[in-house]
């Protein structure tokens, strides 16, 4: 194939340019080394995975779900799967970063020298199932690769392994991570942001709830490698559901119970104004929040990719830039009231008469991640112009407010890619998917916290009773309000069988009304106001269902260019790879 023919030739020339991969911690520059001479200390397999951290996401707009039913804006990625228009030929698959883990480990097991590289063996098997993870995720099965190939090698021309069979593998590397990394509290200060203990249980928990919800809700449909539905079965176990979710409940537990890590909740200080939730995802030092904290103060953070203002920021414009990816209706329904209950069965809620009625009584991450404030604007003009608009804002990331605007792709804070709120909503996930239900305590130490920090009441046994609600679907209400636009509402649709169901239905916007429900946009006549231009909005309007009934709103992205089915839960194997290996073949449906 050739990504891993390329990346053979890639692979011999990354020990000369180690040097170049290492990140900011450790400034002091190596001379250029070549195989012969490399992997002799030490130091030599510590700069080497440094390397590794590269596969971790970082600042980059295609990790915040545009796209998906939660986002209403009209450019940026995510729209070949959001609107089901992913073409045969567009993808391609990187197998770099599974090679250098490869190099490493092969080093490791000849290395003779004095002491101690176990951290960064376990730093390889970690990535080396990262890695591997985003291709499940993408693709299903893969070729798997756990040796360093050479050009004539003939596991070049394998045929995919199955998805069930890529899984055991990525949990297998994960166990031998866990089993060699330090926990958080044994990484140096100096060494902060590489992978601890506690990041690998979090990922395998992740990886554990991912694939037991999919095995349960989307099924093996989409299995295989185009040839049958046998072909792609193979190493499926009914019983690996079950078993991925008791041990993600554990792994989470260990986590939460050892790891040390808390959730950044400094809404007590009444200095930061109720905007914890805000604040987290752009702390810098001591003066990007008014409460003078620095990236210290922040221990929710367990696996994040590392930025700094003076050795390495973000490089994108970040600020300006978020500011236009403006969510949707459905994901501003989606918060809860102050009561804790959905909107539609709140007596708080109060409706859309004005334009910052609907944010009373809300929870506070819906504020602070669309106004960066405890606090909604009494007044909007609904102009999709150039770029469109929902009515909505989004500060989620952006660096206005406090201290003014940062200066454009000078943005420099830790990008999170798995922290303590995702452990608590993949605990209590979990634990619904295995039991069918939470005791009050297990919901206090997890999805409550969340609540605590968002201001709204707990969830409890007795308000899902009394108010008729589905604590699976709160649950996962949850999370999605929680992890909004953090890159995860995509896999979340697929593992839940949603897909189709959530993004086919129009991104729509801000309720207008008419002649039966004034609003800021429409009079008692039902005519438009000054503050909506409704010709600027070629989708026009679709009544839909809202927590104050059946109402007009704005078509921001219509239905009509929408069309995902089943076989976008993956995307199609690589052209360019089915040319190079005649031994792949395509994933159904196309």
């Amino acid at each position: 194939m050739k990504s891993i023919l390329n990346n053979i030739i890639i692979g011999s020339l990354c020990l000369g340019m180690v040097a170049c991969q290492k990140n900011f911690i450790d400034l002091e520059p190596n001379a250029q080394f070549t195989d012969a001479v490399y992997f002799k200390k030490p130091s030599d397999f510590k700069d080497f995975a440094t390397g590794f951290y590269g596969q971790l996401p970082g600042w980059n707009f295609g990790s915040m779900d545009n796209g998906s039913d939660l986002s209403a804006n009209t450019n940026g990625n995510g729209s070949d799967i959001g609107t089901g228009t992913i073409a045969v030929g567009s993808t391609n698959w990187n197998y770099n970063g599974i090679r250098s883990c490869n190099i490493l480990l092969s080093k490791a097991a000849a290395y003779t020298g004095g002491g101690e590289i176990g951290q960064y063996v376990s730093e390889a098997y970690f990535f080396r199932a990262f890695a591997y993870f985003n291709l499940l995720k993408l693709y299903g099965g893969v070729p798997i690769v756990t040796t360093v190939l050479g050009v004539e090698s003939p596991e070049l021309y394998d045929k995919r392994s199955s998805r069930y069979q890529v899984v055991s593998q990525i949990l297998a590397d994960l166990d031998l991570a866990i089993a060699g990394l330090p926990t958080e509290q044994n990484i140096g200060t100096a060494d902060k942001g590489r992978i601890s203990k506690w990041g690998a249980m979090a990922l395998k928990a992740q990886v554990e709830l991912y694939e037991a919800t999919w095995e349960k809700y989307v099924g093996k449909a989409p299995d295989g490698d185009g040839s049958s539905v046998g072909a792609g079965t193979a190493g499926y176990d009914p019983a690996n559901a079950g078993k991925y979710l008791n041990e993600a409940v554990s792994l989470c537990q260990q986590i939460m119970d050892n790891g040390g890590y808390e959730l950044w909740n400094k809404n007590s200080d009444s200095k930061m104004a109720n905007s914890s939730s805000w604040y987290l995802f752009n702390l810098e030092d001591e003066g990007s929040n008014p409460g003078g904290y620095n990236k210290q103060s922040n221990k929710e953070f367990i696996l994040y990719t590392v930025y700094d203002y003076t050795l390495r920021q973000s490089g994108i414009n970040i600020t300006w830039t978020v500011g236009q990816l403006y969510p949707s209706r459905k994901f501003v329904d989606m918060a809860v009231c102050t009561d804790g209950l959905p909107p539609a069965k709140s007596s708080l809620f109060q409706g859309y008469h004005t334009a910052a009625a609907e944010f009373q009584n809300r929870d506070l991450r819906l504020l602070n991640y669309l106004y960066a404030s405890a606090t909604a604007p009494a007044t909007v003009t609904l102009d999709f112009g150039g770029l469109g608009s929902s009515g909505y804002g989004n500060n989620k990331y952006g660096v206005y407010g406090f201290g003014g605007r940062r200066t454009d792709r000078t943005e420099s804070a830790n990008w999170p890619v798995i922290r303590l709120a995702e452990v608590y909503l993949t605990y209590a996930e979990a634990l619904v998917e295995l039991n069918g239900n939470m005791s009050d305590g297990q919901l206090d130490a997890s999805i409550n916290k969340l609540r605590d920090r968002a201001g709204v009441a707990h969830l409890t046994n007795a308000l899902v009773a009394a108010n008729g609600l589905d604590i699976k679907e709160e649950i996962r209400r949850e999370r999605t309000v929680e992890l909004y636009r953090e890159g995860k509402r995509f896999d979340d649709l697929k593992r839940w069988g949603i897909l189709e169901a959530s993004l086919n239905p129009s991104r729509l916007g801000r309720v207008v009304g008419d002649a039966s429900y004034e609003t800021p946009f429409k009079d008692a006549a039902g005519n438009p106001t000054a503050a909506y231009k409704p010709s600027t909005y070629v989708f026009g309007e679709e009544t839909a269902a809202t927590p104050a009934g059946m109402l007009k709103c704005v078509v921001v992205a219509s239905s009509r260019n929408n069309s995902v089915a089943k076989r976008h839960y993956l995307y199609p194997v690589p052209t360019s790879q089915m040319i190079l290996n005649k031994n792949l073949l395509q994933n159904p449906g196309y």
